[in-house]
């Protein structure tokens, strides 16, 4: 039996259960509804029903008859003599209602609980009482000793193949909870099986898995599962549960389970469906994105949910500002499903900055900023039909400096987002986020605005036809779903300036005034697109420019053509723009010198916006961050000063110039070229100056370095370097691209940005080239 010191976890047993069986839930017949209290008095109003303890604060009545006529008409506990308000507490409804009971019943079942903090030991006594008039309609006695069902604690599986896991729950009659369960994989047709008598025999019954499957079991290494009983079945209709090999005849190892369990009945027993136990939310209605949960006491159990593609993480979090969805400080878990593996993941993150991590900074799991400041505990995880679903568990309070507090007492603005994952299986920049205000009231009665999942449908019984709710609306476009908007390759400005204050270590500076420099670009002919689905980037070629200068500036990724399909890598959302083109290969001669006219940012207090460039033979990038074992193995050409102590200091660093998309427009997937993509971007430069390096590759270089970004990994691409340019080897295949020139005023001015084309499915790209000041590019030439 659970000791009281195990009085949380009971409601915590109770949450695992509804979540997991919210795709199995049906009608059910059993006679079982708990511990039997007794019949209600027959007083007034036509009061009548059995009344049934279901665990130590839930109160069933079956049949449960009243007129529905008087005035001011009250479920009531107390501990008197006798019935009375006075002293006594008030239940909410069976919907979770404070209103008085105006409507009539006609034999419905209905579950009602006890307010917080009390128990059935509490109480000596239930009523239905009128404060009107102080009259007791029908009553019934609880006795002082009486055993309420409870979940139940029975033996730890052990056996072969590795099969183990911690004490085993009977949560209630239908639903098994096995903590930290363990099994090698190896076997051919183990399953979860169970049967009548002490041992298991082939005469068993296979029971799904928690993914509601019932294929031969994958590996499993400590992880907790709920298993949820078939059809009609009961723990009353068993003697054992473990694991069991179908096609051999071979027990892995099982459990008994001992005889006249005082356990809970189960929701399906109850007639009740499990969405009128748990809340739940559309996020993102286009890949299913829900989050459901209940307060469990001082903590709150969440499940997400989300039909993603592979390697990609949901995410959802609590922003830092009531009034705003504010991503920048927020408090948020990061979740995924690994589909190989079926292991899950839920990951504590702060988004300090709306970048990579790195160095601690960035958008980053806490451990990663500060050590032991995971205040996330994974509970389950599972892959069902190509759904995601992954619950866990945190604390309402904030339990360290990285995380922000749940309040239950009224609305929390929210955060989410769904991405890709990097190679180190932590954020990449997302691709679907909320770009409107999202509220949600954690605190609230249970209330499902979700699609019912299949199968499942509402309590039948719950109450007449015409007071039934409405149904749940399914898209993002009713009240409370703010429609979830196309991503922003690059940030909106305001992110920048509203940092979180934990972690700050001076204050940001202000931003300067933003000079937009842009220009309109002609429509040359369609190209085709490239098979793996990247767009065709035109190279720049070893005889061009003719001066030897590269623009280095950033820009968007360019979505699933872009970044991820030219170098097989996840990008982040941003990337180098060479001379307007996203990711060039560059071709240059040794023994030639060229220019690079460095436009990625100067702040290093805001990392998003603060892209040194360099040139190494890394094909990663992201120096600053490095291990020291990993900086001995890179050789860096150009882009660092290198001091007498070793210490190694960027210097391509220079105003931030973003290549900046129509937010209005199509997204960049939506595009077949790069060329057609190219036309709807508009270049925007903080105001300032470039910086400048320059670089002459020599016999010692390799044939192919890269160019980066200093303190991010993966936003730039390869260099080719050629002994000569007179050759297919050197770069001249293919037709030089088409240049275009750009003067920078002194003032940029805000100009329009070039209209998107009719028809965006093909065109070529634009080599784009900016004659400065001459004054300008004397500044600070160096040779790193």
């Amino acid at each position: 039996m659970l000791a009281m010191k195990d009085k949380p976890w009971l409601l915590l047993f109770g949450l695992l259960a509804a979540l997991s069986c919210l795709a199995s839930f049906g009608d059910a017949a059993y006679p079982y509804y708990g511990t039997k209290i007794g019949a209600l008095t027959r007083l007034h109003h036509g009061v009548s029903g059995d009344v049934y303890a279901v665990d130590s604060r839930t109160i069933f009545i079956k049949k449960f008859n009243y007129d529905g006529e008087a005035p001011a008409a009250y479920f009531y506990v107390g501990n008197t003599a006798r019935p009375s308000n006075e002293g006594a507490a008030r239940l909410r409804d069976e919907r979770g209602g404070t209103a008085s009971l105006t409507r009539r019943y006609r034999n419905k079942d209905v579950t009602l609980s006890l307010p917080e903090g009390k128990t059935l030991r509490d109480i000596k006594w239930f009523s239905v009482w009128c404060d009107e008039f102080a009259v007791n309609f029908g009553d019934v006695s609880i006795p002082p000793n009486l055993d309420f069902p409870r979940p139940q604690k029975i033996s730890a599986l052990r056996g072969v193949h590795g099969v183990s896991s911690d004490n085993i729950v009977i949560v209630d009659a239908q639903t098994l909870l096995v903590p930290n369960f363990s099994y090698d994989g190896e076997a051919p047709d183990a399953k979860f099986w169970v049967g009548r008598g002490q041992r298991p025999t082939s005469d068993g019954l296979r029971i799904p898995d928690e993914n509601g499957k019932e294929n031969p079991l994958r590996r499993y290494e400590r992880k907790t599962i709920v298993l949820t009983l078939p059809e009609d079945l009961t723990i009353f209709d068993i003697g054992h549960f473990g694991v069991w090999c179908e096609a051999f005849t071979v027990d892995f190892g099982h459990v008994r389970l001992p005889e006249g369990l005082n356990v809970p009945p189960s929701l399906k027993m109850l007639g009740i469906s499990p969405q009128s136990k748990l809340n739940c939310e559309v996020l993102y209605d286009d890949l299913a994105f829900e989050v459901r949960w209940a307060v469990a006491g001082e903590s709150i159990v969440v499940q997400l949910v989300a039909k993603l593609e592979p390697n990609h993480y949901m995410s959802f979090g609590i922003s830092p500002n009531k009034n705003i969805s504010q991503m920048i400080g927020a408090d948020a878990v990061v979740a995924w499903v690994d589909p190989q593996t079926g292991n899950g993941f839920a990951t504590d993150y702060f988004l300090e900055g709306k970048a990579q991590c790195s160095g601690g900074r960035g958008a980053c799991p806490d451990t990663k900023i500060s050590e032991k400041t995971n205040s996330i505990r994974l509970l389950n995880a599972a892959m069902v039909n190509g759904y995601s679903i992954v619950t866990y568990q945190r604390s309402l309070a904030a339990t360290d400096r990285l995380d922000l507090p749940i309040s239950i007492t009224g609305a929390e603005s929210v955060v989410w987002a769904i991405g890709p994952l990097n190679d180190y299986q932590e954020v990449s920049f997302h691709t679907f986020y909320n770009k409107h205000l999202h509220q949600i009231e954690f605190g609230r009665q249970p209330k499902w605005n979700c699609p019912l999942p299949e199968g499942a449908r509402g309590n039948s019984n719950s109450s007449e036809q015409e007071d039934s709710a409405p149904a749940a609306q399914s898209s993002t476009g009713g009240a409370g779903y703010p429609p979830a908007g196309r991503p922003n390759v690059e940030p909106d400005e305001e992110f920048y300036e509203n940092r979180a204050e934990a972690l700050h270590r001076q204050p940001p500076q202000r931003r300067q005034e933003t000079a937009i420099i842009t220009q309109r670009r002609p429509v040359p002919t369609p190209k085709p697109v490239n098979s793996n689905g990247a767009w065709d980037i035109p190279a720049i070629q070893c005889h061009e420019p003719e001066d030897g200068v590269f623009y280095a500036q950033m820009g968007p990724t360019g979505g699933k053509h872009g970044y991820p399909a030219i170098t097989g890598h996840v990008g982040w959302g941003i990337s180098w723009y060479i001379n307007g083109l996203l990711i060039p290969e560059i071709h240059v001669v040794r023994g030639k010198t060229y220019t690079f006219v460095v436009e990625g940012g100067n702040n290093p207090d805001i990392p998003a916006k603060y892209h040194p460039f360099y040139i190494s033979d890394d094909p990663v990038g992201g120096y600053e961050h490095k291990r020291e074992e990993e900086k001995k193995a890179v050789r860096i050409y150009a882009g660092v000063h290198r001091s007498r102590s070793g210490q190694v200091t960027p210097t391509g660093v220079g105003r931030l110039c973003n290549w900046t998309p129509d937010v209005e427009g199509p997204p960049a997937d939506d595009y077949q070229s790069f060329g057609a993509y190219q036309r709807t971007l508009t270049l925007k430069c903080d105001a300032g100056e470039p910086g400048v390096i320059t670089w002459k590759p020599d016999r010692n270089t390799p044939d192919t370095v890269y160019y980066h970004c200093f303190t991010h990994r993966y936003l730039g691409w390869k260099i080719h370097v050629h002994d000569s340019c007179d050759s297919e080897a050197g770069g001249l295949k293919g037709a030089a691209s088409e240049r275009h020139e750009i003067r920078l005023p002194a003032k940029a001015t805000v100009a329009e940005p070039a209209p998107v084309h009719e028809d965006y499915a093909g065109e070529a790209s634009v080599r784009h080239e900016t004659k400065m000041a001459s004054a300008l590019l004397r500044l600070s030439r160096r040779a790193y």
